[in-house]
């Protein structure tokens, strides 16, 4: 059964969500605010947050960037009554799925909730082949045929599994760094580089697939044919 994670500082408005989510067969998680949120995030399992921008102590938006940094697919719902466009946009960018203004249908918060929760499922199920490596979203791994799985550090993982979602398409470190590490990210662009540097050592023994570099723009991977 999902559990999701209810951070709002209104008493009421926790109340109504978390009732309608449990009639709705979830478990219920209330924050009062973003740190408690946190605390109840990193103690419990949780499947899905709702989540208030205006919440005192730690807001909306430090809390978004927070369970980012822990998660990359935990599937986040603002319900806020900050509906102007410019906050949707910081939202999305910080990492949001979805975005939802009070007063709200309770029945379409629920139909969101069931949305991104069945999404998130679709996601962690995926997998990438290429030859006889297989990178696998729902564990993290990447297995080489003949060959122990092998745990590669979360960035590593995820760049490889961008680049080999869509073999031949050619990404910008601008492009890398905003879908992996995220828009916020204050690090320099070389990062890519280091990793993809750490990621053909990794590899070098495998004729499956390789990281090339395309001069004056950036990256790609090329699947043995």
């Amino acid at each position: 059964m999902p559990t999701i994670l209810v951070a709002d500082d209104d008493a009421n408005i926790r109340e109504l969500v978390c009732l309608f989510l449990r009639n709705d067969g979830w478990m219920a998680v209330e924050a009062a605010d973003g740190r408690e949120a946190l605390e109840a995030y990193d103690s419990t399992p949780i499947d899905l947050v709702v989540l208030d921008i205006m919440m005192p102590v730690l807001d909306g938006w430090e809390l978004c960037r927070e369970l980012r940094k822990r998660s990359a697919d935990l599937p986040l719902l603002m319900l806020t009554a900050r509906g102007e466009t410019w906050e949707k946009v910081k939202g999305f960018e910080l990492g949001t799925d979805d975005y939802l203004t009070k007063p709200f249908d309770p029945l379409e918060l629920t139909v969101r909730v069931r949305s991104l929760l069945k999404r998130s499922r679709t996601n962690a199920g995926r997998s990438v082949q290429l030859g006889g490596v297989t990178l696998d979203r729902s564990t993290y791994k990447v297995t080489v045929a003949g060959g122990p799985s092998l745990d590669l550090p979360l960035k590593e993982f995820e760049l490889l599994y961008k680049l080999a979602e869509t073999p031949g398409q050619v990404y910008t470190r601008e492009q890398l760094i905003e879908s992996i590490w995220g828009l916020d990210y204050a690090g320099d662009n070389r990062t890519v580089d280091v990793h993809i540097k750490r990621l053909r050592e990794r590899f070098a023994d495998t004729a499956d697939f390789a990281i090339e570099t395309v001069r004056g723009l950036g990256y790609r991977l090329e699947a043995a044919k």
